[in-house]
């Protein structure tokens, strides 16, 4: 959307694209109680874990307790996106997202250097990186354990890293099998996201439209429907406001209401079948 646009709107930004200022962001009670509860326990290092269903809001978790974790002095945060990479890969990676020059490819060396170099940093700085993997469903067995044993020292007594596990309903299943059993055991704070009641998605519609600057970009009625197709989803909303906007901007039209809706999102009429002569 460009600036012409955002002048029609009378918008500060794009509130239905998926990189919408932090500060747009509604804090969900249950998101908002999980991440003081993180704070509460990072300086113990650990596990926690973030589920849910697609559009349940775990982008949006992740950024808040992101964005709050950083803000403290003694946290560093990195991030994997798709964690599908093997285990000399995996260390690798961990080098990269840290700025440890991890220098060699194999198992043991890179397991004892990033070992090394966290611990030596930690007990001279009190520095406590945090590991965010989000889509960690899709990560191998081999590097949850190797992640395990990289995060832990002192028999399990001191932790030099936080790590933070996002994915959807297999992720927990996952830590129930008996080969990550040990991993799953210890992790200590859960999150579950569900799908949204209706009340939720109109406060959430709300805050976006008035953090971009125009409260009354849609009509009340146009709200409650969006509310209602998008059947608990934040995601469906968000694509459905999108969909919208991008109509109204093609006709130059500066409300969205619930004509333009029917007009996308309607299903067409049936016409009945012609009637033969002589029927």
């Amino acid at each position: 959307m460009n600036k012409q646009h955002l002048t029609l709107f009378g918008l500060k930004f794009h509130p239905f694209r998926p990189g919408v200022p932090l500060e747009a962001l509604m804090a969900l009670p249950a998101v908002d109680s999980f991440c003081r509860r993180v704070e509460f326990s990072m300086g113990d290092g650990g596990y926690v874990m973030i589920t849910g269903d697609p559009g349940t809001g775990k982008s949006v978790a992740l950024r808040q307790l992101s964005h709050r974790l950083g803000k403290q002095r003694d946290v560093v945060v990195g991030t994997i996106a798709h964690p599908q990479s093997r285990v000399s890969d995996f260390y690798r990676e961990l080098g990269d997202i840290f700025s440890l020059n991890v220098g060699t490819h194999n198992r043991w060396g890179g397991f004892k250097a990033l070992r090394e170099k966290w611990s030596e940093h930690i007990q001279s700085t009190r520095i406590r990186p945090v590991l965010i993997i989000d889509e960690a469903q899709e990560m191998l067995s081999t590097v949850f354990n190797e992640l395990r044993i990289l995060s832990s020292k002192e028999f399990d007594s001191d932790h030099l890293l936080c790590v933070v596990f996002a994915g959807d309903a297999r992720l927990p299943d996952r830590f129930r099998h008996p080969d990550l059993l040990p991993l799953g055991s210890r992790i200590r704070r859960r999150l579950q996201l569900d799908y949204a009641p209706r009340e939720d998605l109109l406060a959430c519609l709300d805050h976006l439209l008035d953090a971009a600057g125009n409260s009354a970009l849609m009509t009340s009625e146009l709200k409650a429907t969006v509310a209602e197709h998008a059947a608990g989803n934040y995601r469906i909303m968000m694509n459905i406001g999108d969909e919208l906007l991008a109509a109204a901007a093609e006709r130059d039209q500066e409300l969205l209401d619930e004509k333009l809706f029917l007009e996308l999102f309607a299903p067409p009429a049936k016409q009945k079948p012609a009637r033969k002569r002589g029927a």
